[in-house]
């Protein structure tokens, strides 16, 4: 029976619609948050990539937090090809209508509320007794749907809920008009078969669930949250709930590039269709490890760098007669590129335009003269320039748009006979300041440069360099993670001077660290 969806239309049997939550569940990681600007730059991407419902923010959290989902639903949500903008909410009035005046401003529009209904939960979270929590499904569904036509309802711990009480809070959420309902693995406990088992049944005893589109949500405690999602696909769910790199709470969530690519690989086991450019896979996930500062790891599925690597000789043998021997899809599918190496230092800025293109980037006049002169400059030192070298200096050209304080020059006076020196340039507010200090080390002179220029209590807890490419040669990547009363946060930095990016990367840190200062801290949080 085919769903006619207040935000889609009538959905055909074999749709699957993409849920992507990392800009909510995602950005509750520790040390993953994101400032507006990066927010907007993440949610423009995500549009781009084909997803169909944004979950932009968690509104009541902090005053942040609905910036964010508001500038979203004015800015993304105003596009042609926008996706359903959707604010989460608990079951509170305060929630709802604090979510209901952020997402409003969009075309298209979702309210997700949600409310525990485990016993374990009900018992030591809520306080509160089977039929309290019934009634607040009711009540939080129908105020939900005065302000939108499109309302999201999730059982938290769904899947350790008891059978006969899930589809009672099932039942009262689409008789009060829930449209999507979504059961969660909130903490990663159930097995493939569960999944099946607790939709199957959703799906044969609750009154209206053929009416409406059932959504699945998995944490990845066990390492089954893909798995989980795929099961629940073939009990009948579709739409499914994901984040970028599969971040989130805890271990995380459902990696979206691999449920994709897992659909489209195995289109014969399971046949359903999206919308989602899967050429645009791996750029979302540079792009979202250089905004939080936290890289995937070399053997992640689709987008590690390992992912269609090769060492083993008979695995080379194999490949070179015919990829299919040991590829089960193509690199180019998700945005690897066959041959990376592409500019020297006498490419025009033309041939450096359109190779941003070809990679997905669209770059102002302002950022790709900025980021063409830095790539001069690399060229100049570097023999070969490859792919990935144009991702990390552009993304950390872009990233500091609109930052407090800009990096501007430094020069280091290094060696074993004296300590170290530092004179450091940077722009702060507009006004060029300049210091010199002394430190065990450049990198720590230089550091306490920065500190003489801003002066902040921030702490530094970790400090890591990585190279984006193989060689002498190669650019750094630094990641920075700056601590000040409790906030945490992280930067990247890179360039082909391991002590610039490092510099680079603190100052990306410490803008991040004035965003959060302005910023209340969010309630506790509570997530599908």
């Amino acid at each position: 029976m085919s769903i006619n969806h207040p935000s889609f239309g009538k959905l055909d049997d074999d749709r699957i619609i993409i849920f992507d939550t990392t800009l909510r569940d995602g950005e509750q990681s520790p040390g993953f948050s994101m400032n507006l600007h990066e927010k907007i730059r993440m949610a423009e991407a995500l549009t781009e990539l084909g997803i169909d419902v944004m979950e932009a923010g968690f509104p009541i959290a902090s005053p942040g937090d609905f910036e964010s989902v508001l500038e979203i639903a004015k800015s993304v949500g105003q596009r042609d090809d926008t996706p359903v903008i959707c604010g989460l909410a608990r079951s509170g009035r305060e929630d709802i209508l604090r979510a209901a005046d952020a997402v409003r401003p969009a075309k298209r529009k979702r309210i997700h509320s949600f409310l525990s209904t485990s016993p374990l939960h009900m018992k030591y979270k809520l306080r509160m007794e089977p039929d309290e929590v019934l009634q607040a499904v009711t009540d939080s569904v129908t105020l939900a749907r005065q302000h939108t036509d499109d309302v999201e309802w999730s059982a938290e711990d769904g899947t350790r809920t008891e059978d006969d009480f899930l589809c009672r809070c099932v039942e009262a959420a689409i008789k009060a008009g829930a449209t999507t309902i979504n059961i969660p693995d909130t903490v990663g406990y159930a097995l493939p078969e569960d999944m099946e088992r607790i939709f199957t049944m959703v799906k044969t005893r609750v009154p209206g669930a053929d009416r409406i589109v059932l959504s699945t949500h998995n944490h990845n405690d066990l390492g089954l949250a893909v798995a989980n999602t795929l099961a629940a696909i073939k009990a009948g769910v579709r739409q499914v709930e994901a984040t970028i790199n599969g971040i989130g709470e805890r271990a995380g969530n459902a990696s979206l590039e691999e449920a994709i690519m897992a659909i489209k690989t195995r289109h014969d086991a399971v046949p359903f269709k999206n919308n989602i450019n899967t050429k645009q896979i791996l750029r979302l996930s540079k792009m979202l490890s250089t905004i939080t500062g936290f890289d995937v790891q070399p053997n992640k599925a689709i987008v590690g760098r390992n992912a269609f690597a090769h060492e083993a000789g008979i695995h080379q043998d194999g490949v070179l007669k015919h990829a299919g021997t040991y590829e089960i899809m193509l690199p180019e599918d998700v945005g690897w590129a066959k041959n990376s190496l592409v500019l020297g230092k006498h490419s025009g800025r033309a041939a450096f335009r359109d190779r941003l293109d070809q990679l997905g980037y669209k770059v102002g006049q302002n950022q790709l003269n900025d980021a063409f002169r830095r790539f001069k400059d690399l060229a100049d030192r570097k023999k070969v320039v490859f792919d990935e070298d144009l991702i990390a200096l552009v993304d950390d050209e872009v990233m500091r748009d609109h930052e407090r304080i800009r990096f501007v020059s430094l020069d280091l006076y290094a060696g074993s006979k004296r300590p170290a020196k530092a004179e450091l340039e940077l722009e702060v507010d507009g006004t060029v300041r300049t210091a010199t200090a002394t430190g065990n080390g450049p990198v720590d002179a230089t550091f306490n440069a920065i500190q003489a220029i801003f002066p902040h209590n921030a702490n530094l807890v970790l400090f890591s360099v990585g190279a984006v490419t193989e060689g002498t040669d190669a650019q750094a990547k630094t990641t920075v993670r700056l601590e000040e009363n409790g906030k945490m946060v992280d930067g990247q930095g890179a360039d082909a001077d391991t002590i610039v990016a490092s510099a680079r990367a603190y100052i990306h840190a410490l803008n991040k660290l004035l965003v959060k200062r302005e910023r209340t801290e969010p309630p506790q949080a509570l997530s599908a």
